[in-house]
Parts: structure tokens; C-alpha cells; sequence
């Protein structure tokens, strides 16, 4: 059975060695959970070898690694059901199908699992702001000092560079920009015109 492995990272400079344990072929993505798997460089590859026949069965380290909401996790392990790929799911040690059969104790747990990734999520960006509200009230925010000019370049390095490629392509809406990287619209709206002067 030809087996590969999908690894993902959320940035350019973390290490892949806890996920990156096999003789198997790995397609490697460095870049948010929150861009939805099919929209990923080496996912949408892998998808491809899939649909010919040069992938059979695929190992992810964790679920989270598919996605970060519910939505796209069972998205994506659907689009693999459909495709007949047996999904291995390391931490957790259960296969998506059993004997060529579908195994329901994988999609009971997935599901549960998928639901905390995107509870998990949620809940670091509420710590994110409750961190700064706290460093703001104390006068320790470390936030740009007033009156003092920005560069694009400079305002551009603060976000994801995943997420500025997704941005930069205008065949997404800015609403749909907003609920994939979890930017407010007037941000969005704001890389694109600091984007479209470099």
C-alpha cells in the first residue's frame, strides 16, 4: 500500500522532527490552520497524487493538523472517504477505515476532536486579547508609539505570510478573507491597499 504523510506547521522557521517520523513521502505545508486544507500548497498536491492512484493510505501526526475549525477537518476527511483513503491518525492510534469499511468509532472521536481544535483556537485569540487589554492597563504594551510612521514593509511583517497570499489574491471576498485568518474586514482592507503601494 503506498503510504504518505501530511505535515503541518504553522511557520516558516518551526521544526517538523515531531511530526516528520516515517520512511514515508511527505507533503509538507507551512502556513495557518486556519487556511482551509484544499487552499494549502503541498495539500492540494498530495490531493492530486491521490486522485492518481499514487497515494492509497495517509498518516497525520494529530486531526488538528487538517485544519483548525470542525468544518474543514470533516471536509477534508470526507474528500478522503470519498477518495477511499484510509486516514491514520498517530496520537490517537485509529484508522479511518477498517478491512475497506468506514470506521465509525474514527468518525465518532474525530468529530469530538475536531470540535476542541476549534475551541482551542478560540480560546488562544480571546488570551491574545485579554494579554494585551491586561499590558495595555498596566502601560506595558509593547504596540507601535504614537506618532511615529510605520513602513509597509514593516506593517506587512506582522502577519502571516500565508495568509498575505491569500489576501493578495482578490478572487476572495474580503468576508471570506476575514473568516479564514481571523482579521476583521478593515484589516483586511488595509493590507490590501498598503500591498497594492510596494
Amino acid at each position: 500500500m503506498k503510504t504518505a504523510k501530511y505535515i503541518r506547521v504553522s511557520t516558516i522557521e518551526q521544526n517538523i522532527d515531531r511530526q516528520s517520523n516515517s520512511n514515508h513521502k511527505e507533503y509538507i505545508d507551512k502556513c495557518s490552520g486556519s487556511i482551509p486544507f484544499n487552499e494549502r500548497p503541498s495539500a492540494k498536491k498530495l490531493i492530486a497524487d491521490i486522485s492518481n492512484a499514487k497515494v492509497e493510505r495517509l498518516v497525520v501526526h494529530s486531526i488538528d493538523r487538517l485544519g483548525r475549525n470542525a468544518f474543514d477537518i470533516q471536509t477534508t476527511l470526507n474528500t478522503l472517504s470519498n477518495l477511499r483513503i484510509n486516514v491514520f491518525v498517530e496520537n490517537i492510534g485509529l484508522n479511518s477505515m477498517i478491512d475497506g469499511k468506514s470506521n465509525s468509532i474514527f468518525k465518532m472521536i474525530t468529530d469530538v476532536l475536531s470540535n476542541v481544535a476549534e475551541m482551542e483556537r478560540a480560546s488562544l485569540l480571546e488570551r491574545q486579547k485579554e494579554g494585551i487589554v491586561i499590558a495595555k492597563s498596566k502601560g506595558v504594551y509593547k504596540g507601535r508609539q504614537l506618532n511615529t510612521i510605520e513602513t509597509p514593509q514593516q506593517f506587512l511583517s506582522k502577519y502571516n505570510h500565508s495568509h498575505l497570499e491569500l489576501i493578495k489574491d482578490k478572487n476572495y471576498s474580503i468576508r471570506k478573507l476575514a473568516l479564514i485568518t481571523n482579521l476583521s474586514n478593515n484589516t483586511i482592507v488595509k493590507i490590501r491597499k498598503v500591498m497594492s503601494q510596494v
